[in-house]
């Protein structure tokens, strides 16, 4: 018998700066800052989503949270579930 747990991401909401909470199937909810990684991450393709503008414009597809329309930003849900974000 396996530990691994199935999550499922139901919403997210924009609170501020580059702050969204997540909230998932089983009540868990997180506030996960994106910014830090948005501006210490050295590809360019990611600059666009400084703007605020265009970074609260993230969707839930396939049970994730993403941007862009080929999901040009993305994030593993597991680690946002643990509240991790990506150095």
């Amino acid at each position: 018998m396996s530990n691994y747990k199935i999550i499922k991401l139901v919403n997210a909401r924009y609170i501020n700066d580059y702050v969204v909470e997540l909230l998932f199937d089983d009540g868990v909810t997180r506030q996960i800052d994106f910014g830090d990684f948005l501006y210490k991450h050295p590809h360019p393709q990611y600059d666009k989503y400084r703007d605020l503008k265009k970074f609260r414009q993230f969707k839930i597809e396939r049970n994730n949270i993403v941007w862009g329309k080929n999901w040009d930003l993305i994030f593993d849900l597991w680690d946002l579930y643990k509240g991790r974000m990506p150095k």
